[in-house]
Formats: structure tokens, sequence, C-alpha cells
């Protein structure tokens, strides 16, 4: 959840001059003032004493009006609270608008209005009555998208107006706040997936953090931590408090690799291919940090996520931060220019800076592939080699409704699966319409088939 802090909103005559209030009349004060110009003009002409006192009623009500919001002087504080602020496509949030008159003096009529994005639905407008010194109001509405992405929220406008409408004055908050929408996942079948014996468990291999007193490795203090783990002799040393390392489980990783490249998807909006990927790595990265696994996202660009530690997860808060932080970067993550999956190739090939814990190749790669021509099918097929184990879902564009990018000599899905089968990954075509659930289960049995749950040499 998130909130809008609050913040002050000056009274109508508060960052604007009279010539700015001027620009408020509407067309009825605008129309009186040109009906009293040239009632007045005709009177003069015509020498109608009783025709310039209505000329001049008519151009002065306006300009009365305008004078007197301009010198309003009340002061009123908004604030906005989204919940949640994360929400999958297709879910709703709960946007809440308060406003407080911080002032002595009541209000008139006041108009709120807040600022979405189309993609959210239509502009709220609310119409509050009079608020009394000190007194609040609130109100709520609800907004929805189809298409992730990050959406702004504001900024929140007050129109105030005179009693007979000639004049209208708009007033904008400074703050607004941001809906992120993230892919749909869904949850997935458990499946046998390597490495799991090197994660939480019966089987979980553990390290010890502590060998003995002069083989401390302290870390600092944590909120919640247990003061009889405190390190007294590093306290003293480093300044501040430091406590004990406990053991900890080896977890096994995941990496899922997302293939971005524009020349490798065609097509676009919510039921085109390039979303059924963006969609299926989502419901992946929340299948694996749900079984114990630390995980990252990776790109064909080679950027990884989360980027410390190696670029993978770690345990407790840091894995939901983390979780957080993929799920973002999946919200707005768009086609890149890239023509081959060579950064993502050295990006495993990392080892321990990078990768999958060293020269072992201890760790589980899901990949989810677009169109590959025979050097990217092969780059793809060596990623098994630093793995203990692979599944790769293969995208076809003329299988979704597409073409295949102008000059970009794309290998037969058959080829392609064959070769990656070859190599040793547990491969799957993606046809339009299929549940990734069901292809997550039929992954599961054929790795359980050909016996494909450990390293390749």
């Amino acid at each position: 959840m998130s909130a809008g802090a609050p913040r002050g909103a000056g009274g109508p005559g508060d960052g604007g001059g009279l010539r700015a209030s001027l620009s408020g009349l509407t067309t009825r004060g605008r129309s009186f003032l040109a009906a009293g110009i040239a009632a007045a003009a005709c009177a003069y002409v015509l020498g109608q004493g009783e025709l310039l006192r209505v000329g001049m009623l008519l151009a002065l009500l306006p300009l009365i009006c305008v004078y007197a919001l301009h010198r309003t002087r009340f002061r009123v504080s908004g604030s906005r609270r989204l919940s949640p602020g994360r929400v999958p496509a297709g879910g709703e949030a709960r946007v809440q608008l308060r406003m407080d008159n911080v002032s002595r003096l009541p209000t008139g009529l006041l108009m709120l209005q807040d600022r979405v994005p189309y993609v959210l639905g239509p502009r709220p407008r609310f119409v509050l009555d009079r608020v009394e010194p000190g007194g609040r109001r609130e109100v709520s509405y609800r907004v929805r998208s189809d298409l992730r992405g990050r959406y702004p929220l504001g900024p929140l406008q007050l129109r105030l107006s005179d009693p007979f409408g000639l004049v209208e004055l708009t007033r904008s908050f400074s703050t607004y706040d941001t809906l992120t929408v993230i892919p749909r996942t869904e949850p997935l079948p458990p499946i046998r997936l390597a490495g799991e014996s090197n994660g939480y468990g019966d089987g979980s291999r553990r390290s010890l953090a502590l060998a003995g007193d002069d083989d401390v490795i302290p870390r600092g203090y944590r909120r919640g931590d247990d003061l009889r783990r405190v390190h007294w002799r590093s306290t003293a040393r480093y300044g501040e408090l430091m406590v004990r390392r406990e053991e900890q489980p080896q977890r096994s990783r995941a990496t899922v690799l997302l293939d971005t490249r524009r020349l490798a998807f065609d097509g676009a909006g919510p039921d085109s291919a390039f979303e059924w990927a963006v969609s299926a790595a989502a419901s992946s990265l929340v299948h694996v940090l749900e079984q114990g696994f630390s995980a990252r996202l990776l790109t064909d660009t080679g950027d990884s996520v989360p980027g410390e530690g190696g670029g993978f997860s770690s345990g407790g808060q840091e894995s939901a931060e983390a979780a957080g932080l993929m799920m973002d970067t999946l919200a707005v993550v768009g086609h890149s220019d890239g023509a081959g999956l060579s950064r993502a190739y050295d990006a495993v090939r990392a080892g321990g800076s990078g990768g999958f814990g060293g020269a072992g190749g201890d760790g589980l790669l899901i990949a989810f592939f677009g169109d590959l021509d025979d050097v990217q099918t092969e780059l793809a097929a060596r990623m098994r080699q630093r793995t203990s184990g692979a599944l790769a879902f293969v995208l076809d564009s003329a299988s979704w409704g597409g073409q295949p990018a102008p000059g970009h000599a794309v290998l037969p899905l058959e080829e392609r699966l064959r070769r990656l089968r070859d190599a040793g990954w547990t491969a799957l075509a993606a046809p339009p319409g299929v549940a990734f659930g069901e292809l997550w289960r039929q992954a599961g049995i054929e790795r359980v088939g050909t016996g494909t749950t450990g390293g390749r040499e």
C-alpha cells in the first residue's frame, strides 16, 4: 500500500495573479461580460441611462466573482492512498482521496478531479459540499488495466466556482502516486526441479558461518536479531552492533531467461506471443521462489535482476523485495533491439560471479525463446552446459499468426526443439492458447521420462 503524503493547497488566490484568475471565466461569464460591454456601448450611443446601468451590472458581475474567488484565503490539504500499489493485469486497485480544510474559513462548493491515464478508465470527478473549518471529506474510486505497465495517478486537481457559475479556477496539488500493473501469473503444479536436493528440505546442505570464536564472520545487527548473538569483540572493533551469523541453508539457484528481442517476436497486445512469454516468466519466478530457490531474472541484453549479490535473490525479507523488483521489471519490460543471445550466454557462463555457483554448474535455467536462427539456436543449446537442469519454452511467430522479421533466417520450430533436446534441454513448443501450467506439467513428465534431473557432462 502506498500513500501520497499530504500536501497543502492554498486558497484560489495562491499560485496565480488576478490576470490568471480572469482566464477562469466560463462561457457564461464571458457572455455576461460581452453583453454588458455591448449594452453599455449601445446606451452611450442612444443616450439611455437605464440601459447603461444594466450593461454595467452585466459587465461587473463576472469581474466581482473573479475578484471574490481570487481573494478567497481558505487552505486545504489533500492526500491519496493507493491500495494495493502493485496489482496483476486485470486486477483492481482502490484509490482513496482525502481533503482537509486546515483554515479557519469554510469552503464553498469544491469540484475534485484526479488525473489518471486513459487505460485505467475514465477520469474520476467528485463534487464536495461546503467543508467546515477543520472538516474532512473522503471519496474513493477504483482503477484497473488489462495492460501491464507503470501508470501515474495525479496530480489531484481542485476546481472552485462561484454561485453563479461565471468563474471556475483550477488548482493542482503537487504529488502523485504510481500504480504498477504486473503480468498475470498462474499457480504451477509441483514438479521435480533440478538441484532441489541442494535447497531446503531433508537433503539440504548447510554451511557453517561460525566455526569458532576466532573464525567468526559477523554481520551488522538487524532489527529483531537475538541480543544473545551479539559479538562484542567485533562490536568494539567496528564501532557498531555486530551479531554472529548462524547456520544458513545453501539455497539452490534458478535463473529465468526471457528473450525480448524485437526480431524474435511478431505482434503486440495482450494476446501476443511476447505477452504470453512475459506472463509465463513471471509465473516461473513466483513458483521457484515459493520452492525456496534463490532466483534472478535475466534478459537477452545480459541485464540481471536483482543486480546485487551475483544477481540472485537472498532469503527472508530481501527475497520478498527482490521478487517485487523482478515483478516491477516485468511490468515494464519491452522489446530490445539486440540481434542475438550472446550477452545472455556470457551471463550464464559467468559462473560464481553471476551464473550458477561456480564451475560445478549448480543451478536451474528456465528460458523463454522466440524465433531463433542457426547461430542463436547453437548459443541457446550451449547454455545448458553451465546448469544442472534446463527447461526451454519456444514460441514461433508463424504459429502465433505473425511473420518472422525480414532478413531473419529462422529455423523451423521442430529443428530448434531437436537441437535443444540434443544438448540436454527439456524443450517444449508453446502454441497459442495453451495454458502455461499445462506446459509446465508436461515438462515435468518429460524430465522424469528422460531422467534429465542432474547435470550434463
